[in-house]
């Protein structure tokens, strides 16, 4: 028998992520086999993921699985994992960098068909029961990558995908604001007394100023004082887990569930000089200035889901966000959010309600790639027992 079994895969680029796409029915169902066989396929646990497909960095250190939907409001289901570089685990969740990808593999494996000049994806994210639409160039029945659409953080241009998420508020606590509250002040060990809002689209992410830490709201992710404040951000984050019922104690974050929530320093408009290209971005490019961490580190872009979230609570009256958003953004419906590597904007729409708050549109263009195709060979040993 052969010491290997290999599995078909797709290196797909999604925005500004880069992530494995599988066939649902090419991996196993057992959820615990089935993460073995992700984190050996991506050569995790190890810093370098030198025995994998993974790029050793948490913005190509991610998994997509597809399969055809029985659901009649969608067409395909998509299962997001964050796979963890240094820990044996995958963290299920969503990503809208690498949703971008998710269309165009389904029409080019054949799980949607193609209709010229764009097809309309509709997707579906079991974990937050709900769904979005991704809207795909075609061109002679294929699946368009080449155009002249560029977006920060990526080389270059593409064809544009729009991205629609509106359908995503609520994704993991079934609320917009989660605490029922557009702004929470909390005190926190070493750190004191924090304003932060915690708000749910797409992901949730939790939002603060960067008063409390001594940051000027324009740092890199590689500048020292952003490296030397990762504990207490992430003591923060840990802090809004346990706001929102994913872990009962903040230090437990960092492993029960190190991708969510996202956290974002927000601040009014400044100039700054992009981390991955040295272009300049002025004040007036931007409505506000926004620093992202995920997986305990300053996100060099901005993560899609995140990009969701953020426009959603820069419109929301009375969070932290919307306390430094430019007023402009308020006028068009359109959010320009400032990140370290650029700008994104995102349509968007939230009406006051009776109730709270409503999502009515978040839509952002992104761009994909097909890299690769092939097999990822895994040990046949993980499928002993199983």
């Amino acid at each position: 028998m052969s010491e290997f079994r290999k599995i078909r895969c797709v290196i797909q680029r999604g925005g500004t992520s880069k992530g494995i796409f599988f066939h649902e029915k090419d991996l196993p169902k057992d959820r615990e086999l089935r993460e073995k066989v992700i984190l050996a396929a991506f050569g995790s646990p190890d810093k370098r993921q030198i025995d994998g497909l993974g790029g050793a960095d948490p913005l190509t250190s991610k998994v997509a699985i597809i399969g055809p939907s029985k659901r009649p409001d969608a067409d395909v289901d998509f299962t997001f994992g964050q796979v963890n570089i240094n820990e044996p685990m995958v963290q299920w969740a969503n990503c809208g960098n690498i949703s971008a990808g998710v269309g165009p593999f389904a029409i080019d494996e054949g799980l949607v068909k193609a209709k010229d000049p764009e097809t309309i994806v509709r997707i579906y994210h079991p974990l937050s029961n709900s769904t979005f639409n991704a809207y795909v160039p075609i061109k002679g029945g294929k699946t368009q990558y080449i155009g002249n659409y560029a977006i920060d953080g990526v080389p270059g241009t593409s064809a544009k995908i729009l991205l629609d998420y509106s359908n995503t508020a609520g994704a993991v606590t079934g609320k917009l604001l989660p605490t029922g509250k557009p702004i929470d002040v909390v005190s926190i060990p070493s750190i004191g007394k924090i304003e932060m809002s915690i708000v749910d689209a797409g992901n949730p992410v939790v939002f603060i100023k960067p008063e409390p830490l001594n940051f000027s709201g324009i740092e890199g992710p590689l500048d020292q004082i952003v490296i030397d404040s990762l504990d207490k951000i992430e003591l923060i984050r840990g802090t809004a887990a346990q706001m929102i019922g994913l872990v009962d104690d903040p230090e437990k974050a960092r492993i029960k569930t190190p991708g969510l929530p996202l956290l974002a320093i927000v601040s009014k408009s400044a100039d700054y000089v992009s981390f991955t290209d040295g272009k300049r971005i002025e004040a007036g490019e931007i409505d506000f200035v926004s620093r992202m961490f995920f997986m305990q580190i300053m996100h060099k872009t901005y993560a899609g889901t995140g990009t969701v979230c953020t426009g959603a609570a820069a419109l929301i009256e009375g969070t932290v966000l919307n306390q430094v958003c430019s007023p402009k953004a308020f006028q068009t419906k359109n959010v320009r959010i400032g990140h370290p590597s650029g700008v994104i904007p995102i349509e968007v729409e939230v009406a006051k309600t009776a109730d709270g708050f409503e999502l009515k549109k978040a839509a952002f263009g992104r761009t994909s790639k097909r890299i690769m195709e092939g097999f990822v060979y895994v040990p046949e040993s993980l499928f002993k027992g199983k």
